[in-house]
């Protein structure tokens, strides 16, 4: 059996909770954010399988107390031999990521998992399972689709709704479209991520898919390309997000349609055994919800 040795940064957390019976206090003493504090605390906890603290003062448990003492003593042998205690909890975990969620969505955000859980060294692989471009021993997989998989267990983290979305000169050259049947003299750009037949079904359009024009068969590539002026692109909402913050696309309409495909979290069975899986797979849904 595996011996599941906590991360010294949850033991020092702990410690420092215990002293100072403030999640305020330890959070400055450490230099990390209060939730950094909170997180840490349920990581040890779920680790050993025992409540330390027993009330919202922060008194301790009579395991808690026990756990303490073992602790304080681990502590000062190893505050004599501080580089041996930097790496000691240290934990790797290898996330494989379609590229415009990493870029629009995750990206972003990983502040905030560093600073909640900075014993984690993140490594960030590129996968594009849809189109067999797959990251080999990720831990953790982000994927694109339907969610039928029948090889790993999986979450949904986020759906999406799709709409047109252009630069703003090509709108100006070659706009407007006040309807959707305007799109007929419109440059559709295509990508086999996101075909265009959702958003004509829900319109009540019975064209066939696009066969001819530029295609991209990624959502970042095919949103810079609408950026340059080079058509309407169909995107997500949320993946679209940062061109539409920065002005370089608009939308062509206030008509959306759901995406048939959404992002999914996915993992080999046992992976959330390991505290470092669990612990990004609850905060990756709970940063999305």
């Amino acid at each position: 059996m595996t011996l599941r040795i906590p991360p010294i940064q949850c033991l020092t957390t702990f410690e420092a909770l215990a002293r100072l019976r403030s999640v305020g206090l330890a959070a400055e003493e450490l230099c990390v954010t209060a939730s950094a504090i909170s997180h840490r605390v349920r990581q040890l906890e779920q680790i050993l399988g025992t409540k330390l603290f027993g009330r919202a003062d922060f008194s301790l448990t009579t395991e808690g107390s026990e756990y303490l003492a073992h602790v304080r003593e681990g502590l000062a042998v190893l505050s004599r031999f501080p580089s041996r205690m930097a790496a000691a909890g240290r934990r790797k975990l290898r996330v494989a990521v379609t590229p415009t969620f990493a870029r629009s969505i995750l990206i972003p955000r990983l502040r905030q998992f560093k600073e909640a859980y900075p014993e984690i060294d993140l490594a960030l692989q590129v996968s594009i399972p849809l189109l067999d471009v797959v990251a080999e021993d990720a831990d953790l997989m982000v994927r694109f689709g339907t969610g039928r998989y029948s090889d790993v267990e999986r979450v949904c983290l986020a759906d999406d709704v799709v709409t047109p979305m252009a630069s703003p000169a090509y709108l100006r050259e070659n706009g407007p479209f006040d309807a959707p049947e305007d799109l007929q003299r419109a440059e559709l750009l295509r990508s086999p991520l996101e075909p265009w037949r959702s958003w004509f079904a829900a319109q009540g359009l019975d064209w066939p898919e696009p066969v001819g024009g530029s295609s991209f068969n990624d959502v970042g590539l095919l949103c810079d390309a609408a950026a340059q002026g080079l058509g309407v692109a169909l995107v997500r909402l949320k993946l679209g997000a940062p061109w539409l913050d920065n002005g370089t696309l608009e939308r062509i309409s206030p008509v959306d349609a759901p995406s048939p495909h959404a992002h999914y979290l996915c993992w080999r069975t046992g992976a959330m055994d390991r505290w470092e899986c669990a612990a990004f797979a609850e905060w990756l849904q709970k940063s999305l919800s």
